[in-house]
């Protein structure tokens, strides 16, 4: 799965790292909708730091296509609250 984090670059998860991110995603999804501001950061910034440390980086002349596009770094709860709703940005 090709992953691209907006502003940042593209990451290639393997299917451990995919269910990680997925776990995360889900609870960066359970954060937005009770409201949980705090949770929220501390869930979207682990996901992302799981996707940028695990990840393998996709050469910025490889054109790859992304299955998944996650906001960038500087989102706030309420953008968020559009992308990271049912199953998040990562089905499954």
């Amino acid at each position: 799965m090709i992953v691209r984090i907006m502003g940042e670059g593209q990451y290639r998860l393997a299917d451990d790292v995919r269910e990680r991110v997925n776990d995360l995603d889900n609870a960066v999804v359970r954060a937005v909708d009770d409201d949980d501001e705090d949770a929220f950061h501390v869930a979207f910034e682990e996901l992302l730091d799981v996707i940028r440390t695990e990840g393998q980086p996709v050469p910025a002349n490889d054109i790859e296509s992304s299955d998944v596009i996650v906001p960038p770094p500087d989102t706030s709860m309420a953008e968020a609250s559009s992308d990271f709703t049912g199953d998040g940005l990562i089905p499954g």
